[in-house]
C-alpha cells in the first residue's frame, strides 16, 4: 500500500523529527511507498514564507522534499476533483479547496491519505484515510 502525506503530517515530521509518530511510522514503510504532492508542497512553502526564519524552513523543506516523492495535480486528478466536488456540494458537505485537490490526487493515484484532519477528509467517498498522529494521541 502507498501513502500520501497531507500537510499536517509533513509539519509533524518537520517539527518533531525522529520523535513524531509520523516519523516512527514512516520509518517502517518501504522506500518509495510514501509520497506527498504539489499542493502539499505549496502549502509548506507558504508556511515557510510566513515564518520568522524562511531560510531555516526552506532548508528543512529541501530535505523533506528530497526524501519524499511528489505527485502533481494531473488530468486524472482533475477528473476526480470534479466528481468529488459535485458530490460534496450536493451533500452540503464541502471541504477546503486545497484539501479537495489533495483528496483528488490521492484518489487518482489509489493512495491512502495520511492526515490528522480525518473529519474533513472522511467526507470524500472512497478516500482511504489514516491518522498516524492519532497513534500517539491514543497512547498519551
Amino acid at each position: 500500500m502507498k501513502y500520501l502525506l497531507d500537510t499536517n503530517a509533513c509539519v509533524q515530521l518537520l517539527r518533531f523529527p525522529v520523535t513524531s509518530p509520523v516519523f516512527q511510522r514512516l520509518a517502517r514503510e518501504q522506500s518509495g511507498h510514501v509520497v506527498t504532492c504539489s499542493v502539499v508542497k505549496a502549502e509548506l512553502i507558504y508556511g515557510a514564507e510566513r515564518s520568522q526564519n524562511p531560510d531555516k524552513h526552506y532548508n528543512q523543506l529541501e530535505v523533506l522534499f528530497e526524501t519524499l516523492g511528489s505527485l502533481p495535480f494531473d488530468d486524472r486528478s482533475a477528473i476526480e476533483y470534479g466528481v468529488i466536488r459535485r458530490h460534496l456540494e450536493t451533500q452540503g458537505k464541502t471541504i477546503g479547496p486545497n484539501d479537495l485537490l489533495i483528496a483528488a490526487i490521492s484518489l487518482a493515484n489509489d493512495l491512502t491519505l495520511v492526515t490528522h484532519n480525518v473529519a474533513e477528509f472522511n467526507r470524500v467517498p472512497g478516500l482511504r484515510v489514516e491518522d498516524w498522529q492519532a497513534i500517539e494521541d491514543s497512547q498519551s
